[in-house]
């Protein structure tokens, strides 16, 4: 197992891309509120990136284009109930913190509401039993970009770790475009979640249910579990006119060596590799050499991949449909042709297909 104590970057291509060439026009109502009555059961659009060509399908058929050869590669992490919702200890206003990642220290990186509010030794309470509060935070620092550092204290008598408390206090942080409250916090997370560190859910992951993953492996098909914590990424938009300028935020990472193994020997023997997720595939080439070996690897990736990048060890992707000018559009037009992706987009509308993390998916292969 490799360790990286810096965070892997690519080596940007050139570009002349604007953010505006990713822009497509997104009718609200195609915004999903609420997942599928069935995980498997939304819909599914194929793209042949060599052609362009389109078909339509229910996600259940994905087995149908899964050769035995191939492999799945999935991203574990498991959303935590990252959005605290409580009050100053001294003022008694109200005050909101996402956590966005647990630093090395164990103190953790947030998003505040209002930041005004947040100086550093600023005190803050979650969550009641009884007369007490169950969860004290103390903002310890400044970081970029604004963000806060924070420690947490509750009582250890009670909760073995920090995770058991954000069960009792917390709330899943939704993007902002859903605005329906979740009814079941196990709808955004996926079955296969084990490793517990993101601030939003790997929404491709989403369609997979036990029965059609089991089918799945029965078919011969690989199946394998990677990690990257997703963090602030998900929450910025891109700002800058100049696709290039943009910076990524670093998330933490994991490839298993047997993962590794097992994706190396199925592409020695002419298997793809689907990433199931944009996360999967910027674990994927993060982990990944010149030649396309995938090495064992631990640490922090700060990769950001738009048109021009050259994939190495992802041959294709399963996603979903995502926010006209975000770095998750960069990344598929990266992965086939942009005018291709943005047709398949346009198309997508006028077939009413379901948007962003409670929406309908797409095979790009």
């Amino acid at each position: 197992m490799i360790k990286v104590t810096e965070k892997i970057n690519n080596t940007r291509p050139q570009s002349s891309l604007r953010t505006s060439d990713f822009y497509f026009d997104l009718p609200e109502e195609l915004i999903a509120q609420s997942p599928s009555e069935e995980r498997d059961g939304c819909r599914l659009m194929v793209l042949n990136r060599k052609t362009g060509a389109l078909e339509h399908h229910i996600f259940r058929d994905i087995i149908e284009y899964l050769n035995p050869e191939d492999m799945l590669v999935v991203n574990s992490s498991k959303v935590i109930p990252a959005r605290l919702l409580g009050e100053s200890e001294k003022t008694g206003s109200p005050m909101e913190l996402l956590l966005l990642r647990m630093l090395e220290s164990g103190e953790w990186e947030t998003l505040v509401r209002p930041g005004k509010r947040a100086k550093v030794g600023a005190t803050f309470l979650f969550g009641k039993d009884g007369d007490t509060h169950i969860l004290r935070a103390t903002i310890t620092g400044i970081v970029e970009g604004g963000n806060r550092t924070v420690a947490f204290s509750y009582d250890e008598t009670k909760y073995r770790t920090i995770y058991e408390v954000l069960d009792a206090v917390g709330n899943m942080p939704l993007p902002p475009y859903i605005t329906k409250k979740l009814e079941n916090k196990s709808d955004y997370q996926t079955v296969y979640a084990k490793a517990e560190g993101s601030a939003a859910a790997p929404t491709a992951g989403l369609h997979f249910t036990e029965e059609l993953l089991a089918r799945i492996r029965e078919k011969g098909v690989g199946y394998g579990e990677v990690t990257l914590h997703v963090g602030l990424g998900t929450f910025r938009p891109v700002k800058v006119d100049n696709v290039e300028e943009h910076l990524m935020h670093g998330e933490y990472f994991y490839v298993p060596d047997e993962v590794a193994e097992e994706i190396n020997r199925r592409r020695r023997n002419g298997g793809r590799i689907i990433a199931v997720g944009t996360t999967s595939a910027r674990v994927l080439e993060s982990a990944s050499q010149e030649d396309g070996t995938v090495l064992p690897i631990e640490g922090e990736t700060a990769i950001f991949i738009y048109p021009g990048y050259r994939f190495k060890a992802t041959d294709a992707l399963i996603t979903n449909f995502h926010l006209p000018e975000s770095t998750l559009i960069m990344l598929v037009s990266a992965l086939a042709d942009r005018d291709m992706i943005l047709n398949a987009y346009k198309t997508a509308v006028e077939e009413r297909y379901r948007f962003f993390s409670f929406g309908d998916a797409m095979f790009i292969q």
